[in-house]
């Protein structure tokens, strides 16, 4: 028998709490949000929510965590398809693979790119300041070197 009596809904009273959990302490409105939005899923039970939980994480490990490397490959009982899709996808990862290098060999490119325009700045600013500089020594006196 369910005797909650805050239900996990959108109801005055578990509206009142979630504001009253974000004045008091920003995590415990989050925690009121989340109990709110997801809370039916648990039932209300420490069973049902530790059992939805070790289904999330088996799911989680079944998809092969998360990012575009690791999808999942399920046999669609179609030999022809199946051989098919593994073919494109490995083709396109080879596809990715390539641009991944030819990406890499850009951003070295545009760096030796920066540091030979750097360098030409620099020995620019060189000539300029060396130009500018008054002779040391007066009148008729040579130029003293550095």
């Amino acid at each position: 028998m369910n005797t909650a009596i805050i239900k996990p809904a959108w109801s005055p009273l578990t509206i009142a709490l979630m504001v009253l959990g974000f004045i008091i302490f920003w995590p415990l409105g989050m925690a009121v949000l989340a109990y709110i939005l997801w809370g039916e899923y648990f039932g209300g039970s420490r069973e049902k929510a530790e059992s939805w939980i070790a289904n999330q994480k088996h799911s989680f490990k079944s998809r092969g965590g998360c990012g575009h490397r690791g999808y999942h490959r399920s046999a669609t009982g179609n030999a022809a398809f199946d051989e098919y899709r593994d073919e494109q996808l490995k083709r396109l990862e080879e596809e990715r693979r390539k641009l991944d290098e030819d990406r890499a060999a850009f951003e070295e490119y545009l760096a030796n790119l920066h540091k030979a325009r750097d360098r030409e700045e620099f020995d620019r600013f060189m000539r300029d300041r060396n130009a500018n500089r008054p002779s040391e020594g007066g009148e008729g006196g040579e130029r003293q070197g550095y």
